[in-house]
């Protein structure tokens, strides 16, 4: 009997703990506690509806555009780590990394290019990883394989496109930085609806013809790279003879057809100016062709795509082409100060004296230089 009333008083005992102690999770998790954290659900990109803590103190970003568009939001210093080719070199053709790089260098490794490593981005222990241009099923593997939260943002690779400020806006609500969001919206809409403004009317027949050359994708490219849709050139209503080809995109032009062309203006991308020399010192009959190296209408591009579109530098590049094309329209814009403009608005500090430094300024180009 006395074992029995032991055996009782035991299971009692045990029973009234664990009821206690629920009530006690109970209270802690509707108080905020850390066993339960306070939550809340967005939907992104891709469509999926994503539980993130509510305060996100801590990211990863991987794919193309993520960071960029991160560092954009003036949100890295949330970033807990990089991708490997963040830390490969500071570099000017992404002004992100330049401005960022010291930061960066010291972050640990957690992808490739769009190559995410899931331990090591458990290791970085972020709260959300952002993931540009991720499918659905893509985010849900690398979030089934870390535990973390991914959050699908579209990324851009051009210039002021639909993505480009669903990307803002969605990083806005992920960061909880919204205020970040909106007069960044606001200040592209300004720089967009002003190029338009100056731009839309021009008569067909005062435009003139434009050649852009050296265009990188894929690796670096000579004269015979350009691009149809070209950023810059689309936001100021160019007259871009590689949009009469059917071309999408950047591609590989028959030179001939440039010189059957020959355009009036030819923009060269410093990205490919090397190559372009060298076939110059060999070919230069064929460019002595072109009534714009002739006359001296060949002017600069400051090389935006690298990991794809940065934006602040095709932005400053669609300024210095306008200007060029139509200097009445933009008589008032001088294109050095307003690169430093969008450059300060969108990465918090000017750029521009380390690029001229580097020989990326915008100025008129002598070929064989």
């Amino acid at each position: 009997m006395k074992h029995f009333y032991r055996w009782a008083v035991t299971i009692l005992t045990f029973s009234i703990l664990l009821l206690l102690a629920g009530c006690g999770a109970e209270n802690t998790a509707q108080n905020g506690g850390a066993s339960q954290p306070d939550t809340r659900t967005i939907t992104d990109s891709a469509g999926r509806t994503v539980t993130i803590p509510e305060t996100v103190e801590r990211i990863v970003c991987v794919n193309v555009g993520a960071l960029r568009y991160t560092c954009y939001m003036q949100a890295q210093d949330l970033v807990v780590g990089v991708e490997d080719y963040e830390q490969q070199e500071r570099s000017l053709t992404r002004l992100y990394n330049y401005v960022n790089y010291d930061a960066f260098a010291s972050l640990p490794v957690v992808g490739g290019n769009g190559d995410p490593y899931p331990e090591s981005i458990i290791a970085a222990g972020p709260d959300v990883i952002v993931a540009a241009a991720f499918t659905a099923d893509d985010a849900d593997d690398l979030q089934s394989r870390t535990g973390i939260p991914v959050v699908v943002v579209p990324g851009s690779d051009t210039t002021l496109d639909d993505n480009a400020f669903a990307t803002i806006r969605l990083m806005g609500e992920v960061y909880g930085r919204e205020e970040r969001a909106e007069e960044l919206t606001a200040y592209l809409e300004g720089v967009r609806d002003d190029l338009e403004q100056r731009t839309a009317g021009i008569p067909e027949e005062e435009r003139p013809s434009v050649y852009v050359g050296g265009v990188s994708f894929k690796g670096v490219h000579g004269f015979e790279g350009t691009e149809a849709g070209y950023g810059p050139f689309v936001l100021i209503h160019a007259n871009n003879l590689a949009d009469a080809t059917g071309q999408a995109g950047a591609f590989d032009i028959d030179t001939e057809q440039v010189l059957a062309w020959d355009p009036d203006v030819i923009f060269l991308d410093f990205n490919g100016m090397a190559l372009i020399n060298e076939d110059y010192a060999k070919n230069p009959d064929y460019y002595q062709g072109l009534t714009a190296v002739r006359e001296g209408r060949v002017y600069a591009q400051i090389s935006f795509r690298s990991y794809a579109s940065n934006l602040e530098t095709a932005l400053a590049d669609a300024y210095y082409a306008a200007a060029v094309l139509y200097p009445e329209q933009f008589a008032d814009i001088d294109p050095v100060e307003k690169a430093g403009e969008i450059f300060t608005a969108l990465l918090g500090s000017n750029p521009y004296d380390d690029l001229k430094e580097a020989g990326y300024a915008f100025r008129p180009i002598q070929l064989g230089e």
